[in-house]
């Protein structure tokens, strides 16, 4: 017999801005480390590869946690979920404020990873109480207030961090995100009965698939380590195959999967997939090298910034990625998501290109430090937006998690191939690597960012009937 639920509540102005304001703050409280890289190597004594891992320690948790809060999100209700999940970010940014030390900033960020999927869980909300032509202006509000927020962080980490503390950079934020989750959770209505409810949770598929996300993350974070330990590498490696082949076992038998097998086979699916690993992951070098040229000594090759200077100089790029959004959509609409991912793809690999040709000036950094961000945001967002109407509207959250999963990885593998650069070129004794290590990893990423021009040739052009 089927249950029938009753129609949802409709959500106001109000509503909709306290998700705002919660992206502002999640967003801002994200973004206060890559400004401050510098610094906080310096503060706490860590190694390139180190402070590697420091930027990409909250986007691990996150590949983790956005599939499950998607999921969970779909088929329990999204403020529940939402509520939950902010509740971990808190605790974890009060973590990180009060950390004295490298491991327990570590576990603040862990914790604080929990943010990432909190994006799939708002368009849940604005889609289940908001007509679609409202939640499609909802959607895109929280979207640009969340990337608003990253440049509220970049900006105002470095003064925070060299005025007051590095511990206060994270305190304020994160007392913004406790207000905020308090306002959402007074203001959106209760989530009816989600259509699964009876159904069992596949503990097996969830389990698997984050041993495989955990091992994959562990062999990036060991990856400069691990060239000299290839035993310990291929275990690792065989490691992980074994939970991929297990998931994918499970997953097809399941009576209601984590991630179903046949979502992810669907073109629509894998291939803004892909694209979205290989885009982030080239968009990842830059995010972590310009902090790191910019903090190199003008005696040496570098300008020797300071972690305020820094937040200004990366303020264009944040300015670039905000106006993405909109740009990406408006031209989507007229010539296809097809066209708007294949012309970012470009952009991408000609301004990494540039980086790695040109960068004796500052103004070579900001400039081509913004059209990387302008190039991602066009590309992620056509890309995300293209998933989402793909599939089943009760599949919005999972199959935009898998997107953001993707993101996160690349990310990820990234920041560590270009601290691994980084380290391999600095020589025993000194703390400054060769200059050519920059221009390596932007040269690498410039590549392989071009390469997935293949993979957008074949995509469907996407254009709105």
């Amino acid at each position: 017999m089927t249950e029938t639920l009753a129609p949802p509540a409709r959500i106001g102005k109000a509503a909709v801005i306290a998700l705002g304001m919660l992206a502002v703050a999640t967003g801002a409280l994200e973004s206060v480390v890559t400004p401050t890289l510098p610094l906080l190597q310096r503060e706490l004594d860590m190694s390139p590869a180190e402070g590697a891992l420091l930027s990409v320690v909250l986007l691990v948790t996150g590949a983790l946690i956005t599939p499950v809060a998607g999921k969970f999100g779909d088929r329990y209700g999204g403020k529940r979920v939402l509520i939950r999940l902010m509740t971990v970010v808190s605790a974890g940014g009060l973590v990180s404020a009060l950390a004295p030390n490298l491991p327990v900033l570590l576990l603040g960020q862990i914790l604080q990873g929990a943010m990432v999927g909190a994006l799939p869980l708002s368009f849940i909300l604005v889609r289940e109480h908001l007509p679609a032509g409202e939640s499609k202006v909802a959607i895109g509000v929280v979207s640009g207030l969340f990337v608003g927020g990253g440049m509220a962080g970049t900006l105002a980490a470095g003064p925070v961090a060299e005025g007051l503390s590095r511990h206060w950079m994270f305190a304020l934020p994160t007392i913004a995100v406790i207000g905020a989750t308090l306002l959402v959770n007074g203001l959106i209505p209760r989530d009816r009965p989600g259509r699964s409810g009876h159904a069992g949770i596949d503990w097996s598929g969830l389990g698997l698939l984050s041993g495989a996300l955990a091992t994959l993350m562990l062999v990036l974070a060991l990856a400069p380590d691990l060239g000299a330990q290839p035993l310990a590498l291929g275990a690792l490696l065989v490691v992980l195959s074994a939970f991929v082949v297990g998931w994918i076992a499970v997953e097809r038998r399941a009576a209601s999967p984590m991630v179903d097998p046949a979502m992810l086979a669907q073109p629509a699916i894998w291939k803004p997939c892909v694209l979205t690993f290989v885009i982030c992951a080239g968009t990842s070098v830059a995010v972590y090298l310009v902090p790191q040229l910019f903090a190199v000594s003008a005696g040496e090759y570098g300008f020797g910034a300071s972690a305020t200077q820094i937040g200004f100089f990366l303020l264009p790029g944040a300015v670039a990625a905000s106006l993405a959004g909109p740009i990406s959509g408006i031209w989507a609409r007229r010539y296809g998501s097809r066209a708007v991912v294949t012309a970012g793809i470009v952009i991408l690999a000609a301004a990494l290109l540039d980086l790695a040709v040109v960068h004796t000036e500052s103004w070579h950094l900001v400039g081509g430090k913004a059209m990387v961000a302008l190039a991602n945001g066009l590309c992620v967002t056509a890309l995300v937006t293209g998933v989402a109407t793909a599939v089943d509207r009760r599949d919005t959250g999972i199959a935009t998690g898998l997107v953001l999963v993707t993101r996160v990885v690349g990310y990820a593998v990234g920041a560590q191939i270009s601290g691994a650069i980084l380290t391999a070129a600095t020589p025993s004794g000194s703390d400054i690597p060769a200059e050519s290590a920059f221009v390596t990893g932007f040269v690498i990423a410039s590549v392989l960012t071009a390469l997935s021009l293949v993979v957008a040739r074949t995509m469907s052009k996407g254009v709105e009937e």
